[in-house]
C-alpha cells in the first residue's frame, strides 16, 4: 500500500498493491490466494445511512502533521499515525503478541465462535489470521483509519468506527470481543465494556490485551534518576491531559468485573526493552521492542507531545532522541509490564 500524503484517499486505491505489506514478515501465515470474486475488505456498507460527502470524504483523507500522516475522520480522537512506518509498527506488535503468546490469537477458551469482533484493529492482521483460524466465523474489524488491506479471507470484513461511541452492532451479537493496544484511545472505559457487554452474548467472551507504557526494573538497574521514569511520567501525564488513560494494563480486569464479566483471568507479561535478558524468547521479544521503539517512538508521541503537552517540535525532538539513545544501553534491565485479561457474560438465567 503506497502512503498518501497529498491528502488523496487511501483504502480504495489498493489495486496496485500486489500483497498487504505484512505479508512479508516471517510471522504472517495470511493467504493471498483469494480470488478477485472475494469480498473486499473495505466495507463501504459501514458508509451507508451518513448521506453527507464530508463524512465519506474526512474518512477517506489524511491529515499532515510534522511530516507524518494520520487520520482525518474524527480528527484527534487517536495520538498515532496511519502512514506506511506507522502500519509497520502495528505489525511488530502483533508479531511480539505473537511471540509472547506462543503463536496464540488469543487466550480466551473459544469453542466454535461465529461472531467476532477485532475493536480498534488497525492494519487487520490479528482479523485476518483470526478469519483463517476460524472459518466458520464472521470476523468484523473495526477502526478509525481505512488502512487495511483490501483483499483479505471472505469472512473478514472491516468497518470505520469509533468504538468509545454507542455501539451500532446488535445485542448479545459476539461471541468474542477482541480488544488490544486501545491504550490512550478511550475516553470511559467503564461505558465501552458495559457496551461491549450488552453486545457479547451469554457465554461469551471478552479479551483485552494491553501493556504499560512506564518502563520497569526488578533488579535495581533503572535508577530513581533514570530516562525512563522520565518517559513513563510524560507518557502518562499526556495520556490524563489528552482525557484518555494509558494505564488500562492494570485496570482491565476491574473494569471488566464491575461491567458485569465474570471467570476473570488475567494473565501477566513482560517485554524487555531491548535484548538484555539471557532467556531465548524474552531477548528475542526485546530485540523486536527494542525496533518497534526506536522507530516507533516518533509516531506514538510526537502529536501528543505537540498538540496535547504543548511542546515545541523541537523540543519533543530531543526527548525522542533521548529515548532512543537509552533504547540501546542493556546496562538497563528494563521492561514494559502487560497483562491479557480475558472474562465470561454469565448465561443468561
Amino acid at each position: 500500500m503506497q502512503s498518501h500524503g497529498h491528502g488523496q484517499d487511501s483504502a480504495v486505491h489498493l489495486e496496485d498493491t500486489a500483497e498487504p505489506s505484512h505479508v512479508t514478515h516471517q510471522h504472517s501465515n495470511h493467504h493471498n490466494d483469494h480470488d478477485d470474486s472475494s469480498d473486499s475488505g473495505f466495507d463501504s456498507g459501514s458508509l451507508l445511512g451518513d448521506e453527507t460527502d464530508s463524512l465519506a470524504s474526512s474518512i477517506l483523507h489524511h491529515r499532515m502533521e510534522n511530516g507524518r500522516q494520520y487520520h482525518a475522520y474524527r480528527d484527534g480522537a487517536y495520538w498515532g499515525p496511519n502512514d506506511e512506518l506507522a502500519k509497520e509498527i502495528l505489525d511488530f506488535a502483533h508479531h511480539m503478541y505473537l511471540l509472547t503468546l506462543d503463536q496464540k490469537l488469543h487466550l480466551a477458551p473459544l469453542q466454535d465462535p461465529h461472531t467476532i469482533l477485532d475493536c480498534g484493529t488497525g492494519t487487520g492482521i490479528w482479523a485476518i489470521d483470526m478469519a483463517d483460524q476460524y472459518p466458520s466465523a464472521t470476523v468484523t474489524g473495526t477502526d478509525l483509519s481505512p488502512i487495511q488491506p483490501e483483499w483479505v479471507p471472505p469472512n473478514c470484513r472491516f468497518e470505520i468506527d469509533d468504538v468509545s461511541l454507542d455501539w451500532t452492532f446488535p445485542p448479545n451479537h459476539f461471541d468474542f470481543i477482541h480488544i488490544r493496544e486501545l491504550f490512550g484511545c478511550i475516553p470511559d472505559w467503564d461505558f465501552f465494556f458495559r457496551q461491549a457487554y450488552a453486545h457479547t452474548k451469554p457465554g461469551g467472551w471478552i479479551e483485552i490485551v494491553e501493556h504499560s507504557v512506564y518502563p520497569t526494573s526488578d533488579d535495581g538497574s533503572m535508577g530513581p534518576d533514570h530516562f525512563y521514569h522520565t518517559w513513563g511520567q510524560v507518557v502518562v501525564e499526556m495520556g490524563r491531559k489528552f482525557g484518555k488513560t494509558f494505564t488500562i494494563w492494570e485496570e482491565s480486569a476491574e473494569r471488566i468485573r464491575r461491567a458485569g464479566f465474570v471467570d476473570v483471568v488475567v494473565k501477566e507479561y513482560k517485554w524487555p526493552m531491548n535484548g538484555w535478558p539471557s532467556d531465548r524468547k524474552a531477548k528475542n521479544i526485546g530485540r523486536w521492542n527494542q525496533l518497534r521503539l526506536m522507530d516507533g517512538v516518533e509516531g506514538f508521541m510526537l502529536r501528543l507531545l505537540t498538540q496535547v503537552g504543548g511542546w515545541s517540535v523541537a523540543r519533543a525532538q530531543v526527548h525522542l532522541a533521548q529515548m532512543r539513545k537509552e533504547l540501546k544501553s542493556y546496562r538497563t534491565h528494563a521492561y514494559l509490564p502487560g497483562t491479557v485479561v480475558y472474562a465470561r457474560k454469565p448465561m443468561a438465567p
